[in-house]
């Protein structure tokens, strides 16, 4: 029986995974990686190794958790290490833990890499920090989209809105207005800042502020963030960009 690794690759810039992870990953003999995986990550692993894309598309393309995680399974049987190679951190809005947690229950020795989650990492990539002393002292990392088949949803925004300084929203492109709404109803200002990343690191990245009054549909995929951080981290990116 075989090992799995299940690790963050982090955001996009491929040096951004972990020295542990990216030594997991050249030393693989099978490698499963989402779509959002940076594609020089891949180039570093060697020659003759499995490498298979498991990434969901948006519509939900791609396979099933179900079967990524029998894949996992038949592979671990059949050679020594396999990587699960997660997009940002493998236990932020990602199914490592129900990955790992099915592979133990059948005797499949596993282990966590923690990555650097894209909910700080595309922030930071314009300056915005999750917290600030004399601004923030305090962040939630929520998501904006949850599985229908729960039945009820998790996050209640109206009572997030006065919980907490600064707000990073995963996964919330198709319902930012209706997420603005609710945050508004829950006593935030409309004209509480907002910052929307998307495919931060990527070639294709976008970076905008906004109020969340005026904050409607954003890009897939983004990260989004809500809280006064983001008008100093702006200021702050608006000056240090001018020196680089």
């Amino acid at each position: 029986m075989g090992r799995v690794y299940v690790v963050g690759a982090g955001p996009g810039d491929p040096e951004l995974i972990t020295v542990k992870g990216l030594r997991l990953l050249e030393n693989a003999d099978v490698v499963l990686h989402d779509r959002l995986v940076a594609p020089e990550l891949l180039k570093r692993v060697k020659p003759g190794a499995v490498v298979i894309d498991v990434g969901k598309r948006p519509g939900g393309a791609g396979p099933t958790q179900a079967e990524i995680n029998e894949i996992l399974f038949k592979y671990a049987q059949l050679y020594n290490t396999v990587v699960r190679l997660h997009g940002g951190d493998p236990l932020v809005f990602g199914r490592g833990f129900e990955e790992c947690e099915y592979l133990v229950a059948r005797g499949v020795p596993c282990e966590f890499v923690p990555g650097v989650t894209s909910g700080f990492a595309a922030p930071a990539r314009y300056y915005i920090p999750p917290v600030v002393r004399g601004t923030a002292s305090s962040v939630a990392l929520v998501t904006g989209r949850e599985d229908p088949s729960k039945g009820l949803r998790q996050v209640n925004f109206r009572r997030l809105a006065n919980a907490v300084d600064t707000i990073v929203i995963y996964m919330g492109a198709s319902s930012a207005g209706e997420i603005a709404i609710e945050l508004i109803e829950g006593g935030l200002s409309g004209e509480t800042p907002v910052a929307v990343i998307k495919s931060a690191y990527f070639k294709d990245e976008e970076f905008y502020t906004t109020t969340l009054s005026r904050l409607g549909p954003v890009p897939n995929p983004s990260i989004i963030v809500v809280g006064r951080v983001v008008e100093r981290g702006a200021r702050l990116w608006e000056a240090a960009r001018r020196l680089l």
